[in-house]
């Protein structure tokens, strides 16, 4: 991997000269891991499409889908050595660069819908975020939703007891572990890819995804049960080398600002659309019971799990949680 960082270190020269020479058209790579199907995929084929037409074709963005550029743990660093100009990574990532405020966005029950999340996303904290990132070379764009997230496994899972002893499984993440811990639950760390099979043998016993993470993977098959708890976020950072692009031409950079505002838009429309099918499709199987909490239901396991907002203070930032709280209106006081 590091002979082949090296040489694209050494083509990032090259990326670096083309906004200076006014090169037509402008090449920017936008590299992802996902499939172009989903939310994500199709967003970034948005943008593309539409940087090429508000730049009138003087800015041309390939998009790489599926990791065909570089993998998962590669990307990142490519991006710093600006081999890649455009990744829109899980806000997980940041964590590993040493940029842990972002890790709010795992915090279980911080946010109770759209509304208040993209009162974050779209506002000056989701601003003041992405100023983390400027000394690591990195200049935040936008936040991509791809949704909330409901639980999942072999039996009901009603109240917090009914998680005492279950293997779940999470993406890596210090709070997704706690907020486990806080239940009575076992956090398994596991690749994404990895996670079907495990459910399908018994490694875990269940886990959370957004709706169309879960249909599209096919866990539904292997899963029981699922409730509709909308109690954690996920989402992306579409980010890109900050020497890069603080060296477009000033018309440029604002034409690509735009096309990154409209591909949000779309992104955050069709990952709510496709989440709602897919809890439809998962309910039409008949191969998993879906349970929609009641209000006080909701309410029991947000308590039982807000607990983890005050562990994450010394990890996360007390005044990155307390400027969300501000945003939203929420008020761990009051439950």
């Amino acid at each position: 991997m590091l002979a082949r960082l090296s040489l694209v270190a050494a083509l990032a020269v090259l990326a670096f000269a083309a906004p200076a020479v006014a090169q037509t058209p402008i090449v920017l790579k936008l590299s992802h891991v996902v499939a172009n199907d989903t939310p994500k995929g199709k967003a970034s084929d948005f943008f593309a499409k539409r940087a090429g037409e508000l730049t009138g074709g003087k800015v041309k963005v390939e998009v790489y889908a599926n990791s065909t550029l570089y993998k998962d743990k590669e990307e990142m660093e490519a991006l710093q050595l600006g081999a890649v100009q455009l990744l829109a990574p899980s806000l997980a990532k940041f964590g590993p660069l040493g940029v842990r405020e972002f890790e709010v966005f795992d915090l279980p029950f911080i946010f109770d819908n759209d509304e208040e999340l993209h009162k974050v996303t779209t506002g000056p904290v989701g601003a003041l975020l992405f100023t983390k990132l400027e000394s690591k070379g990195i200049k935040g764009l936008a936040y991509w939703d791809n949704g909330f997230k409901s639980f999942s496994a072999n039996k009901p899972l009603r109240t917090s007891d009914d998680f005492k002893g279950l293997k779940m499984r999470i993406q890596s993440s210090k709070v997704l572990e706690s907020q486990m811990r806080a239940v009575g639950a076992l956090p398994q760390v596991m690749a994404f890819s990895e996670v079907y099979q495990a459910l399908q043998t018994g490694v875990v016993d269940g886990t959370e995804n957004p709706h169309s993470n879960l249909y599209t993977q096919k866990m539904h098959e292997v899963q029981k049960h699922m409730t509709v708890s909308d109690h954690g976020y996920l989402g992306y950072a579409v980010i890109a080398n900050k020497k890069f692009w603080d060296g477009l031409p000033a018309d440029i950079r604002g034409q690509l600002e735009q096309a990154m505002k409209d591909a949000t838009a779309y992104a955050n429309k069709i990952a709510k659309e496709e989440n709602e099918q897919a809890l439809a499709k998962v309910k039409a199987s008949g191969k998993t019971q879906v349970y929609v909490p009641t209000p006080a239901e909701r309410l029991a396991l947000k308590k039982s799990m807000v607990k983890v907002h005050k562990e994450m203070e010394s990890r996360i930032g007390k005044d990155v949680i307390d400027s969300v709280y501000k945003a939203t209106g929420f008020d761990p006081n009051k439950l």
